[in-house]
């Protein structure tokens, strides 16, 4: 994988955001107010280069995560200025490049596709720095009378999602450089709409190439590669609530349990 300044960084930036704010994420998208807020990619590494078009040397060494949390580095797609398509890494939360304290990564790990393209922390990454990131599948609980129970959402294909994200490089006062990321937002559809208003806005294969050209900046046409016309095809199934937890990041995490 070519170097890049995010390589160094996400570990760091993971403590920073823990100690951000007296919410936690977990607080934050057990409560139902994040989404998407928990995925996982295990996908062998010629998978992941076939589907998004990259070198499989720079996957190669990609290790299967179950259950990848806000603040933590995640696998993404973005051009380089010859157009080729690169993988990399960014923390998830992006920190605009005008913000004083990287730490309000934190509270971006998602933008809605609907105003993506008017708020200030997000409205130039909206039209030169798009990034497609893969996932094996999400997360969303539903709210019973004993409490939230996790599910598991994947493609119903078996295949990737391409979830639609925005990247930025903040420049800290003492040299820092730092690559974050969001993933953006869509109202939900079809199977995930009984368990949360909004779902991660998943890319098709023809929407891939239109979405990571830094030389489109037309708003309409890029809020419409957001918005599918019809729900993707997913399918979800119960899984244990070991996935509450960030620190558990192990294949139990996916695997059914008892409806």
């Amino acid at each position: 994988m070519g170097e890049h300044p995010s390589e160094t960084f996400p570990f760091a930036i993971a403590s920073t955001y823990s100690h951000s704010s007296p919410t936690s994420c977990k607080e934050l998208y057990l409560s139902g107010k994040l989404m998407c807020g928990r995925f996982a990619l295990f996908a062998q590494a010629n998978e992941i280069a076939q589907e998004f078009g990259v070198p499989v040397k720079e996957v190669a060494h990609v290790a299967p995560r179950y259950n990848i949390a806000p603040s933590q580095p995640v696998l993404a797609i973005r051009v380089a200025p010859d157009g080729s398509r690169h993988a990399t890494h960014f923390a998830w939360g992006l920190v605009p490049s005008w913000a004083n304290d990287p730490s309000v990564g934190s509270r971006m790990i998602n933008v809605r596709a609907e105003t993506a393209a008017e708020k200030p922390a997000f409205r130039a990454a909206f039209r030169r720095r798009r990034c497609i990131i893969p996932a094996s599948g999400f997360f969303e609980w539903a709210t019973t009378g004993t409490g939230k129970i996790p599910y598991f959402f994947r493609p119903r294909s078996g295949c990737l999602f391409g979830f639609a994200g925005l990247w930025e490089l903040w420049n800290g006062p003492n040299g820092e450089l730092i690559e974050t990321c969001a993933i953006i937002t869509v109202p939900a559809q079809g199977a995930v709409l009984r368990f949360h208003e909004r779902m991660p806005a998943i890319l098709g294969r023809p929407q891939y190439a239109p979405w990571l050209d830094p030389r489109l900046e037309d708003v309409g046409v890029l809020r419409s590669l957001l918005l599918p016309p019809s729900p993707p095809p997913i399918e979800s199934y119960r899984v244990s609530p070991l996935v509450n937890q960030p620190r558990n990041d192990l294949p139990a995490c996916i695997e059914p349990v008892g409806s």
